[in-house]
């Protein structure tokens, strides 16, 4: 399944108005905010149908997931957005994510626990915006609610003491050259499971954490929460491999187009996360090339003067201002 979806659920009291945008979508937040509310509205539809005062808008099927029957419902679902409530243990299980790692459905979940098992995208973790719209009658007072995001990639106001970069490989080799040239202490978080950890033993003033932000959702929650001890900053673009893409160093108009919808050309029966397949289309369209991409290691041609402006160049367009990285001419 591949695609961006636009939803719409509601009956004669609620409303639901959003856009599922890759395979996996995250709910956030606390009892009473309407996550389950709006789970169960799919449920009732899935169930009853029109009978059940319930409407869903949207040119895919919406179901639900629940009960102890779950993985044998997961194999009969097909191109459809599964809806499931905070509340069930499956959805921690590495049997979950097994189970959805090469399904063609979408999954919103709703919860309020990170879900370390699932490679989910920063930008696809979400609040639930609630607004009341009067009528006369106050019976007949309705809430119309929306998603919000909770994080973004990236805002880089100062320059950093410490650069914490979640990979070691091609990624990490790249950002330590830069702060070699600047002059910052750059370390390997050797996975993003350990970039928490990494930040707390981490004695330097700011610390900017550098990391795939198509699978850093389930981190996000805990990292951010050093922030009440630590001079923290985050740069979390889709991967590094994306900011290769983005930079214009590999030919090819196609590329562009991707990036600029990527949901169309992203199948998630293939892909588990985006970042892999950033890593794929990389690799792919430099093959045979002077920059011909290897993950587990950096082609030294990316640490070129050119190359390595054209990648900091896509940095400065992705963050919200001009940072450190811009600072030098990449010699």
């Amino acid at each position: 399944m591949r695609g961006s979806y636009s939803v719409v659920v509601s009956n004669n009291l609620m409303q639901f108005k959003f856009t599922v945008n890759r395979n996996i979508t995250i709910l956030r937040g606390d009892s009473a905010t309407g996550k389950s509310r709006l789970v169960e509205l799919v449920r009732e539809y899935s169930l009853n149908g029109n009978s059940s005062g319930v409407t869903i808008s949207c040119d895919v099927g919406c179901t639900t997931l629940a009960g102890i029957r779950w993985q044998n419902e997961i194999k009969e679902i097909k191109n459809s957005i599964i809806f499931i409530d905070e509340g069930f243990d499956f959805i921690s299980s590495e049997e979950f994510a097994r189970a959805i790692r090469n399904s063609d459905n979408y999954y919103v979940i709703a919860t309020r626990e990170s879900l370390f098992n699932l490679p989910y995208s920063i930008m696809e973790v979400y609040g639930l915006k609630n607004k009341t719209r009067k009528s006369k009658y106050q019976v007949y007072d309705r809430i119309y609610s929306e998603f919000y995001p909770l994080y973004d990639d990236g805002i880089i106001t100062n320059k950093p003491d410490a650069v914490i970069v979640e990979d070691s490989n091609a990624g990490y080799e790249f950002f330590k050259a830069i702060c070699q040239k600047e002059g910052i202490m750059c370390i390997s978080a050797k996975g993003k499971t350990n970039v928490y950890k990494t930040v707390k033993d981490c004695e330097c003033g700011i610390i900017l954490v550098v990391a795939d932000g198509a699978a850093f959702g389930s981190e996000m929650e805990r990292a951010i929460s050093l922030r009440k001890a630590k001079n923290l900053l985050f740069f979390l673009p889709e991967s590094f491999e994306w900011l290769i893409l983005k930079s214009g160093l590999i030919d090819g108009s196609e590329i562009q187009d991707v990036l600029a919808h990527p949901y169309d050309f992203i199948d998630s029966e293939k892909y588990f996360s985006w970042e892999r397949f950033f890593t794929r289309l990389l690799t792919d369209c430099s093959k045979d090339t002077y920059l011909q991409y290897k993950k587990d290691r950096l082609n030294k041609h990316y640490l070129n003067k050119k190359e390595m402006k054209a990648i900091r160049e896509a940095i400065d367009s992705t963050v919200d201002r001009d940072n450190w990285l811009h600072i030098g001419d990449g010699n």
